[in-house]
């Protein structure tokens, strides 16, 4: 559970379980709902990191939206984007080991997260990770509900394949660019687990 949760979760459930002292009901059962939704929103699993050599996982659960090539500073590459809805894990974690080189947040719309315009025109943060075998950039990014994009890294840390890195609060998307040397071994609408499901893997390591 992230801890940032309770303080989002006990007002509710305390307020709720009041309300049903002079038998207001129906209001303490919404909030109830809210404040027990709230927990199951913020939850945390831990999951398998695969061990292989090479291999780049899935920074967020959801399922793929999007595969497509997208240069990157003159770099050929791929960009792959994952939607999160209301129901899935919202914790994002490293795609690869590395350093942090960078983390810029922008400023920007709120338009729903499965589209595409939304990795171009939506409020997100872009990470950038220095690894030997290349550049990995991914991006936070809120949605039509989503108002806040965490990450829980800084410039220059170094994060290990599948570490927790931040979270977005609600429904949301999170794409990862990819150089062409990285082979995606995922397919558009297959359902991926963050820090768990290989995305792609490096064709230079055995």
């Amino acid at each position: 559970m992230v801890r940032e949760a309770y303080k989002f979760a006990v007002p509710p459930l305390v307020v709720g379980a009041l309300c049903l002292i002079p038998g207001w009901r129906w209001v303490g059962g919404i909030l109830i709902f809210l404040g027990l939704f709230v927990l199951y929103f913020f939850r945390d699993p831990d999951r398998a990191i695969p061990s292989e050599p090479g291999t780049v996982v899935s920074p967020a659960d959801g399922h793929v939206v999007e595969i497509v090539d997208e240069p990157l500073d003159s770099r050929a590459g791929r960009r792959v984007s994952i939607f999160l809805s209301i129901w899935d894990v919202h914790v994002q974690r490293a795609p690869v080991a590395g350093r942090i080189a960078s983390v810029i947040y922008q400023k920007g719309k709120f338009y729903g997260a499965y589209k595409s315009l939304a990795s171009r025109e939506n409020e997100q943060n872009v990470i950038r990770i220095d690894t030997p075998q290349g550049p990995i950039i991914f991006k936070q990014i809120a949605g039509a509900i989503a108002r806040r994009v965490l990450c829980w890294k800084q410039e220059g840390e170094a994060v290990a394949l599948g570490e927790r890195v931040g979270m977005i609060r609600f429904g949301s998307r999170v794409d990862i660019w990819l150089p062409q040397e990285a082979e995606v071994t995922v397919r558009r609408g297959q359902m991926v687990k963050g820090g768990e499901s290989v995305l792609a893997k490096w064709n230079s390591i055995a």
